[in-house]
């Protein structure tokens, strides 16, 4: 049994932030219906290239484990079928721009009426309240206006995007645990509830100790490029055939690093005894550490420090990550067979449970893949009122 098994999830999103959370949820065993349009079906689907044959591996990557519905929400023929489905679920997720769902008459009251019991997630950009509530989300944007670029990239360059989509992702994280959170309760209350979820806020809330040193000081956090604003050293360094990082979080853990590289001198050093005086004289310990990597091979120096205990690692290309025996081990790449192009692999789930697994079952769905059989098992349409659905263009 999966941990969510028995659960019916009502799809409405796309993109990422939305189809990342509730690929979460299937992952963990509910059944997801995702809803598409007929013509375009999600936006993700032409994202491209890379194109793997006719499919986007930007959608393949996120829509794993779901079901696919074609239905053109605005078309009469849809309510029928919306109504039925709503009255059936537990949990239903979108991310449209708030007042979008409302203006379909799907909008969290008007659906509540229908089933009390349904958890209504909605994802946006800036929330359900406040001023900007109206204005689109875009992972780029929430970025920027939500203080992460500011404190990402080099001292004396520009602020940088980071290389995934990071707004999009955590925003989906937070609107999956919002989400288990309002099922456990309602197992408590008998009762659903809405669970509002946006962007700027879960990056807001990245910003955790940056947030804490600008409460406590006043001062903006400044860009440090791969430096930690309070712990030292904790950066990339540079050995004789590549970049590795260093993560010295204890004085006990500096005093092994020194040992390793043959610099004890620098252990005893009363400048560099804690961790703060590390800090106060990073201008004399920092080309002192350059120096001596310098003189060791990357992945004998990293294994040097292992043997130590002194956290590290190298800086590992994509390619390289994705081939690292323990990501095998944790069962974090998994192979699916795809209706159309055949094999596919995406990532597996981190959620380890040791009694309700998480799953990756099917591979992501074509557009419409499930039409029919959601139609006829769960709608109750028969085969004739699914053909007049069908020529009227609302699937």
């Amino acid at each position: 049994m999966r941990p969510l098994e028995g659960l019916l999830v009502l799809d409405f999103t796309r993109v990422l932030s939305g189809p990342y959370c509730t690929m979460q949820l299937a992952d963990l065993g509910a059944r997801v219906i995702k809803i598409e349009h007929p013509e375009r079906g999600d936006d993700t689907r032409g994202w491209g290239p890379p194109f793997v044959e006719s499919e986007s591996a930007y959608f393949l990557s996120i829509n794993r484990n779901k079901e696919s519905l074609t239905l053109d929400l605005k078309h009469p023929g849809a309510a029928r079928v919306i109504d039925a489905l709503v009255r059936r679920a537990d949990v239903l997720v979108e991310n449209f721009r708030p007042g979008t769902m409302e203006r379909l008459g799907l909008g969290y009251h008007a659906v509540a009426a229908r089933n009390g019991k349904l958890v209504y997630c909605s994802i946006s950009g800036f929330g359900h309240t406040g001023p900007r509530a109206a204005e689109a989300g875009y992972d780029a944007v929430m970025q920027a206006e939500g203080g992460l670029m500011s404190v990402t990239g080099a001292p004396d360059g520009p602020p940088f995007r980071l290389g995934v989509a990071i707004a999009d992702i955590t925003t989906g994280m937070f609107a999956a645990e919002g989400i288990l959170a309002a099922l456990f309760a309602r197992h408590r209350t008998g009762r659903g509830q809405h669970v509002d979820v946006a962007m700027l806020d879960s990056v807001a809330a990245l910003l955790t100790y940056q947030a804490g040193i600008f409460f406590a000081t006043g001062t903006t956090p400044p860009r440090m490029g791969n430096r930690h604003p309070t712990i030292v050293p904790y950066e990339t360094f540079t050995a004789a055939d590549g970049e590795f990082v260093l993560a010295v979080g204890n004085d006990e853990q500096f005093q092994r690093m020194c040992l390793v590289i043959g610099r004890p001198d620098l252990a005893s050093d009363s400048r560099f005894a804690t961790n703060a005086g590390r800090i106060d004289h990073y201008g004399s310990l920092k080309p002192a550490l350059d120096a001596a990597f310098l003189r060791w091979n990357r992945q004998a120096l990293v294994n040097a420090f292992v043997a130590a205990g002194v956290p590290c690692g190298s800086v590992r290309s994509v390619a390289e990550a994705l081939a690292d025996p323990q990501v095998a081990a944790r069962d974090m790449i998994a192979s699916l067979r795809h209706q159309t192009v055949g094999e596919v692999r995406v990532l597996g789930t981190p959620i380890k449970l040791s009694d309700t697994h998480a799953e990756i079952r099917t591979a992501p769905p074509v557009l419409g893949q499930h039409t029919e059989s959601i139609l006829r098992n769960d709608a109750g349409l028969s085969a004739v009122e699914i053909q007049e659905l069908r020529a009227a263009g609302a699937i």
